[in-house]
């Protein structure tokens, strides 16, 4: 009897780090579903791997701004017996002032980022605790971090660092809900990598050294194997990353103290005036 082969659901799959997935799952023996807006290229990606490795591909040529498209999506992967992999990593940056971006980029940055990942995730789920195996990845951004950074030299980027932090703590938390499942929830957050993202853009960072987006492939599934949930591959410090998590939950703990001795949430002194001279 052949082998049970798993599937993987790779969207953003047509360039960059989406394409680099695909190239090293089917190697590794991976079925595959390739999701994206350029019908072209998705074709020419599956015929050269389907020939190369032998995997069976399927394409999806959708926007997943789009509730229709995303539905469309949302129903293979909750049908599929075989799915073991979702890699939720399409996306694009709308760099620009918050007061100068149009609401419809707006809108498009919410739903690629945060409404097709919370989507895709729920419908992958249950037939990946069902048999007891899979992994969400989620593909976020160092920008998630940056938010009481400024703008020189990072981009203006206010929706785009915010979707990619809800990307953070809803991985976060799932990894919690998953403890015990089989599955597994990671969020990776590259910094800069050498891929069209910001030339489409008109950014031109051919003079920024970058990391290579095999080796940002590299990393996430290192990372899912090494039981991380955050994955930062140019961080050597894996220590930094538990800080974070040291660092929420002192602030939940000191902000929840009065309400788990009984008298209640007080107050700060800062912002009760009548201490104040």
């Amino acid at each position: 009897m052949a082998a049970t082969r798993y599937r993987a659901i790779v969207t953003g799959a047509s360039a960059g780090i989406g394409e680099a997935f695909a190239e090293r799952l089917a190697r590794d023996g991976h079925d595959l579903i390739l999701a994206a807006r350029r019908k072209d290229r998705l074709d020419a990606i599956a015929e050269r791997l389907a020939k190369e490795t032998g995997a069976d591909i399927e394409v999806f040529a959708l926007d997943l701004s789009k509730a229709a498209d995303l539905a469309k999506l949302e129903e293979r992967a909750a049908a599929d017996v075989h799915l073991s992999l979702l890699i939720n990593n399409a996306g694009f940056g709308g760099y620009r002032p918050f007061v100068e971006l149009e609401p419809r980029i707006a809108d498009e940055l919410v739903d690629v980022h945060v409404r097709a990942t919370v989507r895709l995730t729920r419908a992958a789920l249950p037939g990946m605790i069902a048999r007891d195996r899979g992994a969400i990845v989620n593909i976020a951004s160092l920008l998630a971090f940056s938010g009481t950074l400024v703008a020189d030299p990072l981009p203006q980027r206010v929706v785009y660092a915010a979707a990619k932090s809800f990307m953070v703590t809803f991985t976060q938390t799932l990894a919690g809900e998953l403890a015990g499942t089989g599955v597994r929830a990671m969020v990776c957050c590259p910094g800069i990598v050498k891929t069209e993202f910001h030339e489409v853009q008109g950014m031109d960072l051919s003079h920024v050294p970058r990391m290579s987006s095999e080796d940002i492939v590299t990393a996430t599934l290192a990372g899912l194997e090494l039981g991380e949930v955050i994955c930062v591959p140019a961080l050597e410090d894996a220590s930094l990353v538990e800080k974070i998590g040291e660092s929420q939950r002192a602030l939940l703990g000191s902000a929840s103290v009065g309400a788990r001795s009984g008298a209640g949430p007080q107050l700060a002194t800062r912002y009760n005036t009548t201490t104040r001279s």
